[in-house]
């Protein structure tokens, strides 16, 4: 309730006039708000006259300030005023030419049917969707340089109507050199989710810049029925396994953190995470004795780094040997699907497909509970 009436403030903070009568029009307040059930960091409103608010309230950890982005349907723009110091960017929509940045922000443009409007994307190598990629290679999609360090010349000749921003802070200096040359830049904060349905519900951030707000929702309920629906078939089997998660780096083994998206699938796997008591979002370092003390006799090992094999693990370090899930087989590997240039696909589709990532995790830990699943991300390490 609290919220609802922040945004109907928001939207009295709306000015709009006519330019030719210079007096005001009536002022709209939101008529519709979007459902957002699971993603934390976002909420989305529009009033009668189709004028969308959308609200990033965490586009990175410890942000300072939500970030507010008023989406106006282009024939408006043409005879309204608003105030803009109320608002991080106005934009035009239906937006027909976009750049993104990160490519978990692919699969939501692919599944709104409206890869057609991008038009730029940083280290397009990356990129491991077929279809995205024929575009790529078409010459239709340009690459604007790194994630860190934009190219803004380039970003600049492609005249985007908008820039889809992923950033870990906001010293990214690129994003201010475009919003100054007069390109919208809004920021999309799916990765800072912790929930797996919370990342997929960020389809919903941009389906009102195309005006595909049904079609998101449609997808979404969808993918939300069918990760409920395989969790509560899980919840049904009396016997948890132990997992294991991560590897080493160095001499430091990195894990989720109990709090973490990993570990929220494998609670909804009903599997017994062996840190979940743990309360961190991010990951763990640990050394290889503790790790040893605590899961040496684990039922299953599931996502150990981006190894792909038994022979590749027993080469990086013999200690592997050591625990129970490698000695009887049973580690579960991502980094067996990738794409064409040899990207993970798990990076780029897992956040907006988290019902094909339970499925996989619980036809693994519990065989035969899902047998016309065929695993898609997570498989069976190689020989």
């Amino acid at each position: 309730m609290k919220r609802l009436l922040f945004l109907s403030a928001i939207f009295c903070l709306i000015s709009c006039k006519t330019e030719k009568k210079e007096n005001e029009l009536p002022q709209q307040e939101p008529q519709n708000t979007t459902r957002i059930t699971y993603a934390s960091g976002l909420s989305i409103s529009q009033d009668s006259n189709g004028i969308s608010l959308l609200e990033v309230n965490s586009p990175w950890p410890g942000a300072e300030k939500p970030f507010r982005y008023l989406l106006v349907p282009q024939e408006q723009l043409a005879y309204t005023t608003f105030d803009r110091d109320a608002y991080d960017a106005i934009i035009a929509t239906p937006v027909e030419r976009i750049v993104v940045t990160s490519t978990t922000h692919i699969p939501a443009l692919e599944s709104l049917g409206v890869i057609d409007r991008l038009v730029g994307f940083p280290e397009t190598r990356y990129i491991s969707s077929e279809e995205t990629r024929k575009r790529v290679d078409a010459g239709k999609v340009t690459d604007v340089g790194s994630n860190e360090a934009i190219n803004t010349e380039k970003l600049l000749a492609l005249q985007p109507d908008l820039v889809v921003g992923f950033s870990i802070d906001n010293q990214n200096k690129a994003y201010d050199v475009v919003q100054r040359s007069g390109i919208p830049v809004a920021y999309n904060g799916d990765w800072t989710e912790n929930s797996p349905l919370g990342k997929a519900e960020w389809i919903k951030f941009f389906a009102p810049f195309f005006g595909k707000e049904q079609l998101a929702d449609s997808i979404f309920k969808s993918i939300e029925k069918d990760y409920l629906e395989a969790k509560k078939l899980a919840a049904n089997v009396p016997q948890r396994p132990t997992v294991l998660c991560g590897a080493l780096y160095k001499d430091i083994w990195y894990l989720p953190g109990g709090n973490s998206w990993m570990a929220r699938f494998l609670e909804d796997a009903n599997a017994n995470y062996l840190w979940s008591g743990n309360t961190d979002s991010g990951s763990l370092s640990l050394s290889i004795e503790s790790v040893l003390d605590r899961a040496k006799d684990a039922d299953s090992w599931v996502s150990p780094s981006q190894y792909t094999s038994y022979t590749e693990m027993q080469e990086a370090n013999r200690h592997y040997s050591q625990f129970s899930a490698f000695r009887e087989k049973q580690v579960f590997t991502f980094a067996r699907t990738t794409g064409t240039t040899g990207g993970l696909l798990y990076y780029e589709l897992a956040p907006n497909r988290p019902d094909l990532v339970l499925k996989d995790l619980i036809s693994l830990l519990h065989p035969g509970l899902l047998p016309s699943h065929e695993p898609f991300f997570f498989k069976p390490l190689a020989e």
